[in-house]
């Protein structure tokens, strides 16, 4: 059955790059990029490529981005109330981080 379903796919992917359907698609002659993805488990690898293709991060490289932003921000910070403010806020965004690292870890 599998075979069948290939042969008819190849079938309709040559069909319509003969009629031009597959022309100007969005990175057309540009070369595949395949990523290493051995530090996702592998029944989340389609979820990562989907969200990458979207757009989107996974929580855990969004909180990082954040928490290197907030780092930065306390480096520049003149203002002593400011500059805990940040602190507070890089210390609660650390341990969201590590909730998540800990969860996965435990699958």
């Amino acid at each position: 059955m599998h075979d069948t379903f290939a042969r008819v796919a190849e079938f309709k992917i040559r069909e319509a790059i003969k009629k031009g359907e597959l022309k100007d698609l969005p990175g057309a002659g540009k070369p595949i990029v395949i990523e290493n993805m051995a530090f996702v488990p592998k029944e989340e690898r389609l979820a990562y490529i989907i969200m990458k293709n979207s757009g989107l991060v996974p929580n855990e490289v969004a909180l990082l981005k954040e928490i290197e932003s907030l780092g930065k921000l306390m480096d520049e910070c003149q203002n002593i109330e400011k500059k805990n403010s940040l602190k507070k806020k890089l210390d609660e965004t650390s341990i969201r981080y590590s909730i998540i690292m800990e969860k996965r870890t435990r699958r």
